[in-house]
């Protein structure tokens, strides 16, 4: 019981970190240079990098429930 708990917990760390990863890849395809203001380039890369991270994680729970629902069909039956 508790080794399947911690087998999810590892799958789910790797799945975020993992799509964290992509979507900063795409993100830092996109050029921000004219929305961003002279000075404030450091305040800019910090939001750039929340966003990415709230992106990644939301798209990794999405899969990981899609998943965990995936799993949970054999109970209907």
């Amino acid at each position: 019981m508790f080794s399947s708990i911690g087998v999810m917990a590892i799958i789910s760390m790797i799945s975020h970190l993992i799509f964290i990863y992509i979507t900063w890849r795409v993100i830092t395809t996109i050029n921000f240079d004219p929305l961003i203001r002279k000075g404030r380039e450091t305040e800019a890369r910090v939001l750039i990098v929340f966003i990415t991270i709230a992106i990644g994680t939301g798209v990794s729970s999405f899969f990981l429930e899609f998943i965990q629902w995936s799993q949970d069909l054999m109970y209907l039956f």
